[in-house]
């Protein structure tokens, strides 16, 4: 077996070159979104053409456009109706470029992501990638003075919602307990062998630092997940050997306020990626199991408040 790199390069370019015309506009309003290089460098590292990918709380859909452009069929669920929609609207941009793979999307809580998935579909993914909320440390974007005619900094597109059942709401405990609700979920929907992609990073509440990673690799251990990695997706670009970091207004101003204040905060420039794998149920079982015809095919939710891609899938044929 080829070894691994365990940083990952996914920031060459920023973000909004990385989507360019792939996304759909509207998709920057999204607070909280994965670097398409990060979904694309574990769809290749981890799948193969024809395999389905799962995301439970897919946001604008980063995940399975990049599954779908790689030749992967991929399913997704999502809270928010806004962000489903948005999903919705990125993957028939996908399939208009090109992109080979197929894609669902369903518009639900991902705590309750095995309700709306066949009972046959189960343990058929394999790779699920996915990422807890930030919700206390969603930096969101500014306009200044120059764009709005208002005075001072407007800070927009920095909350998932305002519905406070969101779990980017919720406290830390509380979304502790449901997402590894949702990794066990997910875990049902791995095939044996089958490898769950988790990015997160710690965040700091009134100079307290909060370690999310921790206590996610212990959640996923919970939900019966097996540790494998734990690598590092930079968030930064390289050049001539050198970190080129690419920080948001808000991170400058935080890192420069905890200074003033003695505080040695230092801007975070990394994803932290920490790898899963669902235990084969015995030692003779393969770790890449082929599948072919329907169980290669993506999944068709089952039901939802809201089913945005079925119609669309139908329409592409």
């Amino acid at each position: 077996m080829s070894i691994r790199e365990s940083v990952w390069n996914t920031a060459p370019t920023s973000a909004p070159a990385q989507r360019g015309d792939r996304y759909a506009l509207g998709s920057a309003d999204h607070p909280a979104k994965m670097l398409p290089a990060i979904a694309a460098h574990a769809i290749r590292t981890y799948t193969q053409p024809g395999d389905l990918v799962l995301d439970p709380m897919c946001g604008i859909g980063t995940t399975l456009v990049e599954a779908v452009h790689l030749g992967r069929h991929a399913f997704g669920t999502e809270y928010e109706p806004k962000w489903a929609n948005m999903a919705r609207t990125n993957l028939a941009l996908a399939a208009r470029q090109g992109a080979t793979g197929k894609a669902a999307v369903t518009c639900t809580d991902a705590r309750h992501l095995l309700t709306h998935i066949p009972p046959e579909r189960h343990g058929t993914a394999a790779l699920v990638i996915t990422s807890p909320p930030y919700g206390p440390s969603v930096h969101g974007q500014v306009r200044s003075t120059r764009e709005t005619g208002e005075r001072g900094v407007v800070k927009n597109h920095y909350r998932y919602s305002r519905d406070p059942h969101n779990l980017a709401h919720v406290a830390t405990d509380q979304l502790l307990d449901a997402f590894t609700h949702i990794l066990t979920q997910c875990r049902t929907m791995l095939r044996p062998g089958g490898t769950a992609v988790v990015t997160t990073r710690p965040w700091r509440t009134r100079g307290e630092l909060i370690d999310l990673p921790s206590a996610v690799l212990a959640a996923g251990q919970a939900a019966g997940l097996t540790p494998v990695e734990r690598c590092v997706a930079l968030l930064a670009g390289i050049r001539d050997s050198r970190l080129i970091a690419r920080p948001s207004f808000f991170q400058m101003k935080n890192v420069r306020d905890a200074r003033r204040e003695g505080i040695p905060l230092h801007l975070v420039q990394h994803e932290d990626v920490l790898i899963f794998t669902r235990p084969a149920p015995h030692p003779t079982a393969s770790r890449h199991t082929p599948r072919t015809g329907r169980d290669r095919y993506p999944i068709q939710p089952t039901t939802g408040r809201c089913n945005y891609h079925r119609a669309d899938r139908r329409k592409k044929g």
